[in-house]
């Protein structure tokens, strides 16, 4: 007697488990997630580099004005830019040459004098975000204060 041959009741299908669906799904969610965190940190610094380039020309534009017209007094001034998004604040101080003894420092009172020039820009939303420019502008020596 012959045995017919019974189709296998179980036969090898193709495919994937739904064990490795649901590894490839998390697989491809941390990447994405990697990725994005990525692209958002980009962003941030390529948004904090243009305020900070635009802090540096407001800074840079208050600067260039400061003597023009006007005589140069020590003292602090302080103001806002564009619609209060930047607050800057101006010190301006007789310079002092930090590298030399005090003994050697100039007291000649006659002739001009240097003053230091202090422009600090902050931005963001609690003015965390700093920028600080210092120069020097020569001054008659009739500005107002004296020299330490």
């Amino acid at each position: 007697m012959i045995l017919a041959r019974t189709p296998s009741i179980r036969r090898r299908q193709g495919g994937y488990t739904l064990i490795e669906v649901i590894i490839a799904f998390a697989l491809l969610a941390l990447g994405l997630s990697l990725l994005l965190g990525t692209l958002s940190g980009a962003a941030r610094q390529v948004r904090w580099s243009g305020d900070a380039g635009r802090a540096a020309l407001y800074a840079q534009s208050l600067l260039d004005q400061v003597g023009v017209g006007e005589e140069l007094q020590p003292g602090r001034t302080e103001g806002d830019v564009d619609g209060g998004r930047y607050h800057w604040s101006l010190s301006i101080s007789p310079w002092v040459d930090a590298t030399a003894p005090a003994s050697t420092q100039p007291r000649n009172l006659q002739g001009p004098r240097m003053l230091e020039l202090v422009m600090t820009m902050q931005w963001g939303e609690d003015g965390r975000q700093r920028l600080q420019l210092r120069t020097l502008r020569a001054a008659p020596a009739d500005t107002g204060g004296s020299l330490p």
